[in-house]
């Protein structure tokens, strides 16, 4: 007898997050990744000080460390999709829960539903951490803030699912990790200075203005908009193709 969707997903739901919840390391990086990002916001506010102190820009401080952060976020959604194929635990999940499409998909959702608040927690703390060390010489809009507080918690939450969807296409660590690590850190960067024009389209160009005030005096920028559309266009894609994969190919 079939089961409805309906029926089907919301205990799977349930039993998605729990198990990403219990996992220890899930936990582990997350809190690193808020410690971290405390100390690089400090870090970026007081060599920012150090300049022209009434003229810096309270998000600009407070989001500097977004491009060290998102590394959390990657290693979080590698985590949550791999660690089910250490030890074979991906036989017990499938043999309790058959319907691959609805399984996959709900621990896709149960990643999203941990990631939002806590990429809300982590960015915003940032922010916080600039405001309280800048004391006077902050600039407070509130439009601005909430407008860079909303995109970079939809970019690190798009950015780690995905990277889950690449933990599941490749089954495996850390061959995810060195992938993924490797082009936000390295391939990006060199792209950026010698391929511009195909930078602009990448998932963390593209993610980046999300979260970043753009200037009039930029060329070719994309608004917030563009850079989420294009951003949710390769986790949609990855995503897909880590559910087609995950139902033709062998546990």
């Amino acid at each position: 007898m079939s089961v409805s969707f309906n029926k089907k997903i919301t205990p799977i739901l349930g039993a998605e997050l729990d198990k990403l919840v219990t996992l220890p390391s899930i936990g582990r990086t997350l809190i690193g990744t808020f410690l971290l990002n405390l100390v690089l916001a400090a870090a970026f506010t007081s060599a920012g000080l150090q300049g022209e102190a009434g003229a810096q820009n309270l998000l600009n401080l407070g989001l500097a460390s977004m491009g060290y952060l998102q590394a959390g976020f990657i290693i979080f959604g590698i985590l949550a999709t791999c660690s089910e194929y250490t030890g074979g635990q991906i036989r017990t999940t499938l043999t309790t829960t058959p319907w691959r499409v609805s399984q996959l998909s709900a621990k896709f959702l149960a990643l999203a539903v941990i990631t939002l608040p806590a990429a809300f927690i982590i960015a915003a703390s940032g922010v916080l951490c600039s405001f309280f060390m800048m004391k006077d010489a902050a600039v407070i809009e509130i439009n601005p803030i909430i407008k860079a507080l909303a995109g970079a918690t939809g970019y690190l939450t798009l950015t780690t699912l995905l990277s889950a969807a690449t933990g599941a296409l490749l089954r495996r660590t850390t061959p995810a990790l060195v992938i993924l690590l490797g082009y936000y850190f390295i391939v990006s960067p060199l792209t950026k200075n010698y391929l511009p024009g195909i930078s602009t389209y990448t998932p963390d160009t593209a993610g980046f203005h999300m979260y970043t005030l753009s200037s009039s005096n930029e060329i070719n920028v994309l608004t917030s908009i563009q850079g989420a559309g294009i951003l949710l266009l390769w986790t949609l894609s990855l995503i897909t193709a880590a559910v087609v994969f995950y139902c033709k190919r062998d546990a």
